[in-house]
């Protein structure tokens, strides 16, 4: 088939920038390409090219100042010749977009609570859901939510989830990154045998990196030598800051050389921070749709101490690769898990290959992909 993915407007393809979704794609690309072909429409920059191919891959990158902007100059360059127009994270976009394209069928990829009242009204959601062959999700906790707010939607939602790259991010004992790993601790100071606790993902209050600093001043009264790295700043591809940053930044001040901001780094630079660390932390407070630095994380073997909010807990066996945290406003249930994590180091570790296991059997690409790939199929047959 020939297959559109439209992209959302913030971030280009492949992600320089980052950006989940972003990652996503790129990852995809190599896979489903083998079977189909495939135009990816995203944000144009001014690193890239505007129109580029790549085997089976075509990328579009069309200018777009704002949402209305960026759809209305895909929508110029989709035309009947696809098979299957596939939309990432914009519901309201598959009526725009398939206005002009009554034949052709539309696909919806789900990363966020898109559906919710304050994102679209009652009558454009169903009419989207009913315009559309499925619907897949990065979560459980985004499938039923769509389909409690609209009974429509049973039948097409598809849990599809996100995965990692199993060749770049590797256990943190892997010979391959035991030098990344002594030369990161040397770089931040981490005394021989301290723990360091990693963060991963914007420095935003739905986040809840402040909680994390709290946890840690209880820590550092046990394990004054203990590191805390947050890899990440507050928007996808700059160092702005904001009063939220600013005040974390000042709290931090109180904890001296214990903790670290590394500013934003692009997706290749990461992989050598989880591979510094011992234990990962998300303090997430939001309804996180199911973040992807949990794969991330699971894929360096690290043992995660996440929050049950949203689909986070999916991918979380209590105790066995990670602690999924009810009192997820409360530092010292924080605190509580990381010193457990540092006084308990087979445990850790044990816990560390479970989830190594845990993303090799289910979160890589080849997988996701397959799923994908049957959605795909099933749209093909219906139209033969």
């Amino acid at each position: 088939m020939k297959i559109a993915f439209v992209c959302t407007e913030k971030l280009p393809v492949p992600p320089i920038l980052s950006g989940a979704i972003q990652i996503y794609i790129t990852n995809l690309l190599p896979i489903l390409s083998k079977h189909h072909d495939i135009t990816v429409f995203s944000v144009s920059n001014t690193n890239l090219p505007d129109r580029e191919e790549i085997d089976n891959i075509t990328h579009i990158r069309v200018h777009g100042r704002t949402k209305a902007e960026y759809v209305n100059n895909v929508k110029e360059n989709l035309t009947d010749e696809f098979d299957l127009v596939h939309v990432f994270n914009r519901p309201k976009w598959v009526r725009v977009l398939s206005n002009d394209l009554p034949k052709t069928p539309f696909s919806l990829s789900l990363h966020n609570e898109m559906f919710l009242p304050k994102k679209i009204d009652s009558k454009r959601a169903k009419e989207c859901i009913d315009r559309v062959e499925f619907i897949c999700t990065v979560s459980e906790f985004i499938a039923n939510g769509v389909e409690s707010l609209y009974p429509n939607a049973k039948g097409k939602m598809n849990p599809v989830y996100s995965a990692v790259d199993l060749d770049l991010i590797k256990p943190f004992w892997s010979e391959d990154v035991l030098k990344d790993r002594m030369d990161m601790r040397k770089k931040y100071g981490v005394k021989y045998q301290s723990k360091v606790i990693i963060y991963v993902g914007r420095l935003s209050k739905k986040k809840g990196p402040h909680i994390l600093i709290n946890a840690m001043k209880n820590v550092l009264k046990d394990y004054p030598d203990t590191k805390l790295i947050f890899v990440g700043s507050k928007w996808y591809g700059n160092n702005a800051t904001d009063d939220y940053v600013k005040k974390l930044q000042i709290e931090a001040q109180e904890l001296e050389d214990n903790i670290a901001f590394t500013g934003f780094l692009t997706p290749d630079e990461i992989p050598k921070y989880y591979n510094m660390g011992d234990l990962f932390v998300c303090t997430s407070q939001w309804q996180e749709p199911l973040a992807r630095v949990h794969y991330e994380a699971m894929a360096s073997a690290l043992p995660i101490i996440t929050t049950n909010r949203g689909g986070n807990a999916e991918v979380i066996d209590q105790g066995v690769n990670g602690f999924a945290i009810d009192d997820y406003t409360n530092p010292d249930e924080f605190s509580k898990y990381i010193k457990y994590l540092i006084e308990n180091e087979e445990k850790s570790i044990e816990m560390g290959r479970a989830g190594r296991e845990f993303v090799e059997k289910n979160h890589n690409w080849d997988v996701i992909a397959n799923r994908l790939l049957k959605l795909f199929d099933y749209v093909q047959k219906k139209y033969k």
